[in-house]
């Protein structure tokens, strides 16, 4: 049935995405071992296990997640429905669109997960991590995929996003984060110029502080623009002396794989100034 072969054809396109990632995680890895921006402590051993187990739910669920995405983005344009299968733009403008509005909906998304608080207990999964390296970029509870597609889908339905599009902004926006999340040193002026366009490399880690004020900024996910439009950005260059994580998550018992997984049931965790975390 072409419908059987349609999800065939997805399933193995997404496996060849993750395999990517997987490859350039280990790329930038060897990056970090080379230009670190901080030496690595006991928590960047003591992390590996959680944040590898968690990944690999993260690509298991998103599996499912754009599978759906796309199928319903195909019946759109058999129909002729959404913006985009209604205008035609070319697909080289109508792909910068995309790309832009699913960034937003994206930068939507994240401020939400603060804000709301049955949001953030599942995203401060992402942000207990007491040392943030490439291993964070993909530790995330499932119920936080939930929340984001819930939010990418809003946006691109309504626009008629061709799959294409949509599969070039998630592509990209898997590899931003393993450089935006990556434990290295670049020169202070080349990160503030690219904090003008990007996330990466020191944008970001300002956005894992344990100083609630500098939490909630950077919110921005490929593009810093809406931080500057919207007022939550903080300058690149103070995320070089940055303490990671929440206070009362540090525990080693709490950064077990089943501790994170039951963290958004025990209560809610707020980000707040605290010490640098030691393992205990």
């Amino acid at each position: 049935m072409p419908t059987a072969l349609a999800d065939a054809d997805l399933l193995v396109s997404s496996a060849s995405t993750i395999a990517v990632i997987l490859a350039a995680m280990i790329l930038v890895a060897f990056v970090e071992i080379v230009i670190p921006l901080h030496r690595r402590n006991r928590w960047n051993a003591l992390h590996l296990a959680p944040n590898r187990t968690l990944t690999f739910i993260t690509f298991a669920t998103n599996i499912v997640f754009n599978v759906a995405v796309v199928l319903g983005l195909v019946l759109l344009q058999v129909k002729g429905w959404g913006v985009f299968n209604a205008v035609h733009v070319g697909p080289i403008w109508g792909t910068i669109a995309v790309v832009a509005a699913l960034d937003f909906a994206f930068y939507v998304a994240h401020v939400s997960m603060h804000k709301v608080p049955a949001f953030w207990r599942a995203h401060s999964v992402h942000h207990a991590d007491p040392a943030v390296d490439v291993t964070t970029t993909i530790r995330q509870h499932p119920l936080e995929g939930l929340i984001r597609y819930a939010f990418i889908v809003l946006f691109a339905l309504p626009l008629g996003a061709s799959p294409a599009a949509f599969a070039i902004y998630r592509s990209a926006s898997a590899l931003n984060g393993l450089l935006e999340h990556a434990n290295i040193s670049l020169p202070r002026r080349l990160d503030v110029a690219l904090s003008w366009i990007t996330t990466w490399p020191n944008v970001h880690k300002v956005h894992h502080s344990r100083d609630r004020r500098l939490t909630d900024t950077n919110y921005g996910n490929l593009f810093s623009i809406w931080d500057r439009l919207f007022r939550t950005f903080t300058p690149a260059d103070v995320g070089a002396s940055i303490e990671y994580g929440l206070a009362g998550t540090d525990r080693r018992e709490l950064q077990t794989t089943a501790a994170l997984l039951a963290s958004p049931f025990r209560g809610e965790v707020q980000p707040s100034s605290a010490a640098t975390a030691t393992p205990s």
